[in-house]
C-alpha cells in the first residue's frame, strides 16, 4: 500500500501490540483469506439484475431465506419489464417470508420501473446510477457490482462494520464513512473479497453480544474493542 495515503488520526494511533491498523490490515487479510478461501455471496443470482433483487430482499432477513424465495419470484418475474408491471399484491405474496415484505415490493417494483425507463431494461453498472434507484443505498449497490459486474467495492453491512471497528480500523458507525476509512487502508482489488471474509468471520465467529475470541484466529492480534474482558 502506497506510504502517502493520509489517514484519519484514528487510524494512525489505533494499535494492537505495536501495530498500527495500516499495519494489522494485510494479517487480518491474510487470515481471513486462508479461512475463507472461497468468500463470495451466500444469494444464489444468475445476473445483475436477480442480484439485484436478492440483495434487497436480502435486508433484515437470511441469506438461505431470500434463495428459497427468489426462484418462483423470478419465474413469475424473469425481467425488469415483468416487475414493473407487475402489481405489489402479487410480488408482496411471493417475498412474504423475507420479512418487511410490503416496503421490499414497493423497492423492487420502483427499482425495475427506473431500470426500464431510465437504463433501457439493464442494469446499470455505476454507483451512482445504483444508488439512484429506489431501494438500492451503496450497500446494495457494492454488492451489485462486486458480484455481479465484477466492480470491486467495500460492502458496508453491519458484520463489516461491527468488525471493522472491533479490529480498531475506525470508530466511525455510519456506513459511508466506514466503507471511506476501509477504502484507504484496504487495496482496491481485495475489497470486494474482503467484505465477504468479513461477513462470514462476523456470522462464524465474531457476533455481535458474544464473540468467540477463544476460537478466532485473529485473536493475537485483534484490539477487541467493545468487547467485556472477562
Amino acid at each position: 500500500m502506497s506510504a502517502n495515503i493520509s489517514l484519519p488520526h484514528e487510524i494512525q494511533s489505533s494499535r494492537t501490540a505495536g501495530l498500527t491498523a495500516r499495519q494489522r490490515v494485510p494479517l487480518v487479510m491474510a487470515r481471513l483469506a486462508e479461512l475463507y478461501p472461497d468468500s463470495r455471496t451466500a444469494l444464489d443470482f444468475a445476473s445483475p439484475f436477480q442480484l439485484l433483487i436478492a440483495t434487497i430482499l436480502s435486508a433484515q432477513c437470511t441469506d438461505k431465506r431470500v434463495n428459497m424465495v427468489t426462484p418462483a419470484l423470478f419465474a413469475r418475474f424473469p425481467t425488469p419489464y415483468v416487475f414493473a408491471d407487475a402489481k405489489l399484491e402479487e410480488i408482496e405474496e411471493l417475498i412474504r417470508s423475507t420479512g418487511f415484505f410490503r416496503n421490499k415490493a414497493k423497492n423492487i417494483r420502483g427499482a425495475c420501473e427506473a431500470i426500464v425507463a431510465n437504463h433501457k431494461g439493464e442494469v446499470p453498472g455505476t454507483i451512482e446510477e445504483l444508488v439512484a434507484l429506489p431501494g438500492v443505498g451503496r450497500k446494495t449497490a457494492n454488492v451489485v457490482l462486486g458480484d455481479g459486474f465484477g466492480v470491486t467495492g467495500i460492502t458496508v453491512d453491519t458484520h463489516v462494520g461491527r468488525l471493522s471497528r472491533r479490529l480498531g480500523f475506525t470508530r466511525k458507525w455510519d456506513p459511508v464513512k466506514v466503507e471511506q476509512v476501509m477504502n484507504k487502508l484496504v487495496p482496491r482489488a481485495d475489497w470486494t473479497r474482503f467484505s465477504h471474509e468479513l461477513i462470514l468471520h462476523g456470522r462464524a465467529v465474531c457476533a455481535s453480544r458474544k464473540p468467540r475470541c477463544e476460537a478466532c484466529a485473529l485473536a493475537d492480534i485483534c484490539p477487541k474493542v467493545g468487547v467485556a474482558k472477562k
